[in-house]
C-alpha cells in the first residue's frame, strides 16, 4: 500500500528513512508550535484557540501536501507573515482579527485560481528577483526586531525610538542565555538548534522562576477554534484590497522560493523544472485557506524540511510522520503555551531567541543582491530597512517597488520593468498620497 501511495523504493529511500526524515523535520519546526501563537495573540485571538489553529492548519497542510503531490515538504503557519498579519494588519492597521482572517482566506482562494489557471507564472516573471530577496531580508531583519523586543534587549524611547533594555532583567538575561545556546549549536551543524534552544531556554525560564510551570502538561484540546468567527464578507472592503494583495505575494513567492530549494537538495528537478509542481502548489494553496478556516495567519511550505530531506525523505510518507507528530502535539497545548507565556513585563523570553534565529537565517538572502547595481541596491535598500523601520512588512514592499520602477526609468533600462510593476508602483504613491499611511 505504501508503495502504491509514496512510491517510496522507486524514489530510492525506505519506510525507515523516510519515517525518521518526518521526525527530523518536525522537530526542526517545532518551535513555530509556540512562536505563531505569540503573533495571533498580539492581534487579538485565544492562547489556546491560536495553538489548536496552527496544530491543526499545520497537520492539514501537511498530510495533503503528501498526498497530493508525494513531497516530503512540511506546511505550517509561516513566519514573516504572521508578523504581517498581527503587527500590519491587526495591530498596526486597527482590522479586527476576524476580518484579517477573512483577508488570509481570500488571498489563498486568489492564490488557488492563480494556480488553476497558470495566471501565477505571469505574476512570477512580474515581480524580479531582487524585490524577493530584499523581501526575506526585510522580514528577516523585522522578525529579530520583535525577538529583541519581546526578549527585553531593545525597549521603545522617546528621544531616540529605540534602546537598549535593561540587560540585568530576567528576561533579558533568559533571552541572551537561549540565543547563546542557540547560536552555539546552529554553529556546530545541529538542524534541530532552533528547537533545542527553545527548549533549553524553557526549562530555564522555569527553574529560576520568570515563567509559573502549568497546572498539566496533557489535555483535551479545544474545539472553539477562532476560524469559526471568520468574517469573510468584511474582509472584501476596497480599502483592504493592499494587505490582501500583499499577502498573496509573500504566500505565492515564499511557497516557489521554498519548494525549489527543497527541489534542488533532493533531486527532484528535471531541466529546471519541478514535476507536480501545479499538485505541490494547490496543496500550499489549499493549506492556506484551510489554514483561514482554522483560524490563522497564512499557511506555506516549510524550508525546514531541507533537514529532513537531508537525512533520506524523498517522498510524501516523511509527511505522513510529521502530520502525525503535529496532531499528537495538540494534546501539549499547556505545555506549548508555556512556551510562549508572558512576563508581567509582557516580554516572551522563551521564544524570543527563537524569532532571533529565524531573522538571522531569513537575512542570509541578502548576499544574492548585487549590490554593486544602484538600480538593484537601491530598491532593495529601502524594501528591507523600511519593514523594520516601519513595523509594516506592506510599507517596505510598496517604497522597494515604487523604488525599483523610478531608477530602471532614469537608468533607461525601462525595458527591464514588467507593466504590472509598473502599474503597481502607480497605485502605492495613489495610495499613500490619498490614504493615511
Amino acid at each position: 500500500m505504501l508503495e502504491r501511495l509514496f512510491g517510496v523504493r522507486a524514489a530510492g529511500s525506505t519506510p525507515g528513512r523516510e519515517l525518521l526524515g518526518g521526525l527530523t523535520t518536525f522537530l526542526t519546526m517545532a518551535y513555530i508550535l509556540a512562536v505563531n501563537p505569540v503573533f495571533l495573540t498580539a492581534a487579538g485571538i485565544p492562547l489556546e484557540g491560536a495553538i489548536v489553529a496552527t496544530c491543526l492548519s499545520a497537520a492539514f497542510a501537511t498530510f495533503l501536501m503528501g498526498l497530493a503531490a508525494n513531497y516530503p515538504v512540511a506546511l505550517a503557519p509561516g513566519m514573516g507573515m504572521n508578523a504581517f498579519f498581527a503587527y500590519g494588519i491587526c495591530v498596526g492597521a486597527g482590522v479586527p482579527w476576524q476580518t484579517a482572517l477573512g483577508l488570509v482566506f481570500w488571498a489563498g482562494v486568489l492564490f488557488v485560481l492563480l494556480t488553476v489557471t497558470g495566471a501565477r507564472r505571469t505574476l512570477v516573471r512580474a515581480v524580479p528577483p531582487v524585490i524577493q530577496l530584499a523581501g526575506a531580508v526585510g522580514i528577516g531583519l523585522f522578525i529579530a526586531f520583535i525577538g529583541l523586543q519581546h526578549g527585553g534587549i531593545v525597549r521603545a524611547d522617546p528621544n531616540t525610538m529605540v534602546a537598549m533594555g535593561d540587560l540585568t532583567s530576567g528576561p533579558a538575561l533568559l533571552t541572551l542565555f537561549g540565543l547563546a545556546v542557540s547560536l552555539v549549536l546552529m554553529a556546530a551543524g545541529v538542524a534541530t538548534a532552533i528547537f533545542w534552544g527553545l527548549a533549553v531556554t524553557l526549562v530555564a525560564a522555569l527553574a529560576v522562576g520568570v515563567i509559573a510551570p502549568p497546572q498539566s502538561v496533557f489535555s483535551v484540546p479545544s474545539l472553539a477554534l477562532p476560524g469559526f468567527q471568520i468574517d469573510l464578507l468584511g474582509a472584501l472592503r476596497l480599502e483592504y484590497l493592499p494587505f490582501l494583495l500583499v499577502l498573496l505575494f509573500f504566500a505565492l513567492f515564499d511557497t516557489l522560493g521554498t519548494l525549489m530549494g527543497i527541489a534542488h537538495q533532493a533531486g527532484f528537478l528535471k531541466n529546471g523544472e519541478l514535476p507536480r509542481i501545479e499538485r505541490a502548489l494547490a496543496a500550499d494553496s489549499a493549506g492556506m485557506v484551510a489554514g483561514a478556516l482554522f483560524g490563522t495567519s497564512p499557511v506555506t511550505s516549510y524550508i525546514e524540511s531541507g533537514t529532513g530531506v537531508g537525512v533520506g525523505a524523498r517522498t510524501g510518507l516523511a509527511n505522513m510522520a510529521t502530520g502525525a507528530l503535529l496532531l499528537a502535539s495538540l494534546f501539549l497545548t499547556p505545555l506549548v503555551g508555556l512556551v510562549g507565556q508572558k512576563t508581567a513585563g509582557e516580554l516572551s523570553p522563551v521564544t524570543a531567541p527563537a524569532l532571533i534565529l529565524v531573522g538571522i537565517l531569513m537575512v542570509k538572502a541578502v548576499r544574492e543582491i548585487d549590490w554593486s547595481d544602484a538600480t538593484e541596491a537601491a530598491p532593495a535598500f529601502f524594501t528591507a530597512l523600511l519593514m523594520p523601520l516601519t513595523f509594516n512588512i506592506s510599507h517596505g514592499l510598496a517604497a522597494g517597488i515604487v523604488v525599483y520602477v523610478l531608477v530602471k526609468v532614469a537608468a533607461r533600462r525601462g525595458r527591464e520593468v514588467h507593466w504590472l510593476m509598473a502599474v503597481l508602483a502607480v497605485l502605492f504613491v495613489l495610495r499613500y498620497a490619498l490614504l493615511p499611511a
